[in-house]
């Protein structure tokens, strides 16, 4: 018995350095990337100019006098994400509540593998039915000479970050005890009030994750924006312009950029590493106070 004890331990310990290693070297990783765009990412800035790269309105970086002005992919980027998540976060977030709370086993049980097959579909899809049945109805239903733009990137980053916040919502939903709900229903509430009033609020932790795990999917996403905004380097001054996003900026000139030109797309990679850093921030500190709320 005493020799089961201490192999008990010794499993503990094993455990134990083992998680720490691995959780050191993820550590080490984002740390290894951060120094890396510190270093590949400064010198363009430091050439061109804070000022002039951060809030200069033309990009033309193969132009016989070039000019590395990203005003038009930050604020890109910024009503992107914020155009996604006010269209795929209530329709996420009310669609998990259905399927966790007042869905048959019947309707679960077909809507969820549906759902499942959405976080596996590769972005690339995406963008190419986009290309195929978004632009041209965008098109079609406002006259417009081309559909590709802003505000079909939106269209379809709304429809990628539904699996992530449905899944996360979902788990994070029925992972709430049954008691809670028991509880509620004795105390004379209905079915919606519990869920919307006991359910959800015990839930906010989960879902806030879920809420996260979205934003960073919207940001972060370039080939399937590429295909739909029409990757031009305007400001975004109408949802029917065509735009281009800071993942779209450094995917579509890295492969031929040289000098200057592919130290810039390095400060944008930094630049969009700052700004995905500072969201996550902004968001986990506001999701915070509202859960201690």
């Amino acid at each position: 018995m005493f020799e089961a004890h201490k192999k008990l331990i010794n499993t503990e310990k094993i455990a134990y350095w083992i998680f720490l290693v691995l959780g050191v070297m993820n550590v080490g990783f984002v740390l290894m990337i951060c120094v890396y765009l510190l270093i590949a990412g400064t010198p363009a800035i430091v050439k061109v100019g804070p000022i002039d790269f951060l809030f200069g309105t033309t990009w033309a970086s193969t132009a016989a006098q070039p000019k590395f002005g990203i005003l038009p992919f930050i604020l890109t980027s910024i009503y992107g994400t914020i155009g996604a998540i006010v269209i795929g976060l209530p329709l996420g977030f009310f669609s998990a509540v259905y399927l966790a709370k007042m869905a048959s086993r019947k309707v679960k049980a077909v809507i969820e593998p549906m759902v499942d097959l959405l976080a596996g579909i590769p972005s690339v899809v995406y963008g190419f039915i986009g290309m195929l049945v978004l632009v041209p109805g965008i098109r079609a239903l406002f006259g417009l000479p081309d559909g590709s733009g802003l505000l079909a990137a939106i269209i379809v980053l709304a429809i990628m970050i539904l699996p992530s916040i449905i899944k996360v919502s979902i788990t994070a939903i029925e992972a709430v005890p049954e008691e809670y709900t028991l509880g509620s229903l004795a105390l004379g509430a209905n079915k919606v009030e519990t869920i919307f009033r006991v359910v959800v609020p015990a839930a906010r932790s989960g879902i806030s994750a879920a809420v996260v795990l979205g934003v960073g999917r919207a940001i972060g996403e370039a080939m399937a924006v590429m295909m739909v905004a029409g990757n031009a380097a305007n400001m975004p001054d109408s949802l029917f312009q065509s735009v281009r996003f800071l993942t779209t900026a450094v995917a579509s000139e890295m492969s031929y950029s040289s000098g200057l030109q592919r130290e810039a797309l390095f400060s944008i990679a930094l630049v969009l590493f700052a700004f995905i850093m500072v969201i996550n921030g902004i968001l986990n500190m506001l999701l915070k106070k509202g859960i201690k709320r």
